[in-house]
């Protein structure tokens, strides 16, 4: 009898550690088949190195571009003429070009091509801020190009209407934005105190990102609302309703005054409350805190996509709808209604950089404006290269 208890008391013995550790054995195989499964749709998310065109998006809505591959059924632009606006316009942006950039020109690994041409970074870089003007001088040809950059910044470029604004600051990519903020407040400073001075011809800034394609003439925002000081474009998103990436500056003296204030506003909020996100996005949270936090602003109204003027702490801020001026091709899967008729900026964020030059290329092929929209918006759902 004590024979067979000790016999059972070892088996047991001998099964208990399966006991525990057969659920584990399940879960890692568990585990394993979980990640087979969902292998291709990383693979899915791989960027491409060249153009994925699909169905263009908004097909039926009447207030949508509607295409027919990479050929428009419809017209886009609302305006085919100039604006006969007699103020200058200038577009001014921010842009240099990192000394590591320069030591790695020779590094062939990091190379991209579009079409027929290969670039290293410091060369893609500079054919996006090249491709940024030529849209500009297509559709504003009266207009100028003003770039804000570090002093140390040799930027080689000799075009027509081009001009190079050095402001001193700190240009490291962490701090970039920040820095763009205090580039924009430098300049608008200088020019209030030469307009101030020397009272002339007017001439109305609008600040954008260099990775955008400005598709048609931006004079109207300044003769169909004449009393604005500062424009913002603006979207339907909680956190972040407000992009930087576009901002309107009316050339009178009060105006180029009040706006130089409400920025040094901005940067004061950046740098008490979001330098943690100073290397993206720090200025759009404070411009954002900026606007909510005035006693009498109804943030409600960022959610219906037309134009609206709100005073906020003096400075008159017209605020004008993304999806028109500041439009952005979607990247992967969401919800996505198709382009506005009415579109007047296009911009290309992050690694959408490729499809903006792979737009001007198709336009330099097929001189349509409308019939590039339908490469960009059949291109809208795929990750490019860079």
């Amino acid at each position: 009898m004590k024979m067979k208890m000790c016999s059972g008391w070892r088996s047991f013995l001998f099964v208990l550690p399966l006991i525990f550790f057969l659920p584990h054995l399940l879960s890692v195989m568990e585990l394993h088949q979980n990640t087979s499964v969902h292998e291709p749709q990383k693979k899915l998310q791989k960027k491409f190195d060249h153009l994925v065109l699909g169905p263009a998006a908004g097909q039926g809505l009447s207030n949508r571009l509607q295409c027919q591959g990479t050929k428009a059924l419809n017209r886009t632009r609302t305006s085919n003429s100039m604006s006969h606006l007699e103020d200058n316009i200038a577009l001014v942006t921010v842009f240099t070009i990192y000394n590591s950039s320069l030591s790695n020109v020779e590094d062939r690994s990091s190379n991209t091509v579009v079409g027929d041409l290969t670039y290293n970074k410091v060369e893609r870089s500079m054919a996006v801020l090249n491709v940024f003007i030529n849209f500009i001088q297509v559709t504003m040809p009266r207009s100028s190009v003003i770039i804000l950059t570090d002093p140390v910044s040799d930027l080689s470029l000799h075009r027509n209407r081009v001009f190079i604004y050095p402001v001193q600051g700190e240009y490291s990519r962490d701090k970039l934005m920040l820095q763009r903020i205090r580039s924009y407040i430098t300049f608008l400073e200088t020019k209030h105190q030469e307009l101030s001075q020397r009272p002339g011809n007017i001439t109305h800034y609008i600040f954008t990102d260099s990775d955008i394609a400005v598709v048609d003439d931006l004079g109207q925002v300044f003769r169909d609302h004449p009393n604005f000081h500062l424009a913002l474009t603006f979207r339907n998103n909680k956190a972040q309703p407000l992009n930087s990436g576009f901002i309107a500056v009316r050339g009178t003296v009060d105006a180029i005054l009040r706006a130089k204030v409400f920025l040094q506003e901005v940067l004061k909020i950046y740098s008490s409350k979001y330098m943690s996100a100073s290397r993206m996005l720090g200025d759009q949270l404070a411009l954002a805190w900026v606007v909510k936090s005035h006693p009498s602003f109804d943030a409600s109204r960022f959610a219906k996509a037309q134009a609206f003027s709100e005073d906020i702490g003096g400075t008159s801020v017209l605020f004008l709808p993304c999806a028109i001026y500041n439009w952005t091709p979607p990247e992967g899967a969401g919800q996505f209604h198709g382009m506005p008729l009415d579109v007047k900026v296009v911009h290309f964020k992050g690694s959408r950089k490729r499809l903006m030059l792979e737009s001007w290329n198709f336009y330099n092929s097929s001189p349509n404006i409308e019939d590039m929209l339908c490469l960009i918006l059949g291109s809208g759902r795929t990750k490019y290269d860079f």
